[in-house]
């Protein structure tokens, strides 16, 4: 267990923590993805832009490393990767937990929150409040609204502003629709795979529009939906549903699906074929992804985040004092035409701040690779960047990207242009004993027809995340390596060439201390 080093040490306050020399330090600590200094973390919440800052809130347990108590952490970034930690922001209270949720800037006091003195436009959550100890285990959704940039809060004193008296009715994703000069609410109904809309004018009453579902993956329970517009490369504007579901995702638990169509502010109306599944990723690690808020329109992205992990083994992840990470922020744009609409995944530009050195070569065979990075990269360690892109020519063989190589130890990745199909293997990633779910092998059918692949990977501490094609395909991946071994190794056919390989090594982000 990755645990921060001090003789005979098992329980940590925040305080002893972060003034510990193990602070952020532990091996499988990520140096890149936003993690929580100490306790519990799962799903992304609330995550809003406003005055030159990213806010991030987030599932968090005050009190321990496996959930419970729910309640929203905070942190706020001005470039995406760089977190500051604040003050727990809404606390689990009089039995009610503080559910999944979004946050918007009512820039035009729809709401009244903002007085005539205060000098900001209200930030307002939207949560689902969880019933833990009143005689009911009803959800229902609620607001609390800050007027100092996100850092206190008040709940509103008559919440709920949404209430069916159900058990499951949870995760507000509310966005404005400035046709119609309202907000439009997105929440599900998990046990009936639906997702239901309604519209508010004053985010406190609500009025039902319609339901979609079931449609695509309906074996598991739906959670944290999305819905916005989203521009292709020619302007044409679409509207994306986002819908995590868990279990019943590719790879196996938690994961997330995507339906791309149009909405009139009543009805979503899917574009794309609703009985095949459109996954957001192919790995056993990105779920509950939603995207911001209020990015400005001189900006004009749609930037997503997800949290890295899987409620197959979540709880017994081998890291302490702090449990979960979030994957590296996305930006996503809609590429192709009619039925073969897809979302396409890049990294933002901030992530290109991180790139500490790096070094590239044109056209190499596998054996060319190993050897220009053994000799440029003596010391390559996590986190790191790679790319290249795979051009078969005659061979008829896979290539295999290798990762953490130590004795027995490696984590694989296997792309196979003839049989269109790759593999990512992590059934001897390293620690993999502390839960039977963790070890796995998962084939993916590779969309287009195209020889040559394109492939980026992103490796941290104890994550994958691979981009195919541009990420027309994304794959993302927690593994755990006791030993660093040889970072990345090339085989295959000799045949086989690599164009335009590049490694980045990348700096650390998370938990530098001043």
């Amino acid at each position: 267990c990755d645990t921060p080093k001090q003789k005979g040490k098992t329980s940590w306050s925040l305080d002893e923590y972060a003034s510990s020399n193990g602070y952020y330090k532990e091996i499988w600590r990520p140096g890149i993805h936003f993690t929580p200094q100490i306790n519990w973390m799962n799903d992304p919440n609330g995550m809003v832009y406003y005055d030159g800052e990213f806010h991030l809130f987030y599932q968090y347990n005050p009190f321990g490393q496996k959930w419970g108590h729910m309640s929203w952490g905070h942190a706020v970034s001005s470039d995406l990767f760089h977190w500051k930690h604040l003050p727990v922001a809404l606390l689990e209270e009089d039995g009610v937990m503080i559910f999944s949720g979004s946050a918007v800037i009512d820039w035009n006091n729809t709401t009244g929150f903002q007085k005539n003195k205060d000098p900001h436009p209200p930030m307002v959550a939207i949560y689902t409040g969880h019933y833990t100890n009143l005689g009911h285990g009803l959800q229902n959704q609620h607001i609390a609204y800050s007027l100092d940039k996100g850092r206190t809060w008040t709940k509103y004193d008559k919440n709920p502003v949404l209430d069916h008296k159900m058990e499951n009715f949870r995760d507000p994703k509310v966005i404005w629709y400035d046709h119609e000069k309202c907000w439009i609410m997105t929440v599900c109904l998990p046990l009936e795979k639906k997702v239901v809309f309604y519209k508010s004018k004053d985010l406190k009453k609500w009025l039902f529009l319609s339901e979609f579902g079931p449609a695509g993956a309906i074996d598991g329970i739906w959670e944290c939906p999305d819905l916005f517009p989203l521009q292709d490369r020619d302007g044409n504007e679409h509207w994306v549903l986002i819908v995590n579901l868990n279990p019943g995702s590719y790879a196996g638990g938690s994961g997330g699906q995507y339906f791309i169509g149009k909405f009139d502010g009543r009805t979503f109306r899917p574009i794309t074929n609703i009985n095949k599944p459109l996954w957001l990723d192919y790995g056993k690690d990105y779920y509950a992804t939603v995207t911001w808020s209020d990015i400005p329109e001189s900006d004009g992205r749609r930037l997503s985040l997800g949290w890295m992990s899987n409620w197959e083994y979540a709880n017994n992840l081998p890291v302490a004092p702090w449990r979960s990470a979030m994957s590296l922020p996305r930006q996503w744009v809609v590429s192709g035409k009619g039925k073969n609409l897809r979302l396409q995944q890049t990294l933002p530009a901030e992530f290109l701040g991180l790139r500490r050195s790096g070094k590239s070569l044109d056209h190499a065979t596998v054996n060319e690779a190993n050897q220009f990075i053994k000799n440029q990269f003596v010391d390559l360690q996590p986190p790191f960047e790679v790319s290249a892109t795979l051009v078969p020519r005659h061979s008829t063989e896979p290539v295999r990207i290798s990762f953490f190589n130590h004795n027995t130890q490696k984590t694989i990745l296997e792309i196979d242009h003839m049989g269109r199909m790759v593999e990512f293997d992590r059934s001897q990633s390293g620690n993999v004993s502390f839960h039977p779910r963790f070890p796995s092998r998962t084939q993916i059918p590779l969309e287009g027809s195209n020889k040559r692949i394109h492939m980026k990977a992103v490796v941290d501490n104890s994550s994958i995340e691979i981009f195919l094609n541009d990420g027309l395909q994304t794959i993302t991946s927690r593994v755990f390596p006791v030993d660093r071994g040889t970072p990345i190794t090339f085989s295959g056919d000799e045949k086989t060439r690599l164009l335009d390989l590049h490694v980045w090594k990348l700096k650390r982000s998370m938990g530098i201390k001043d």
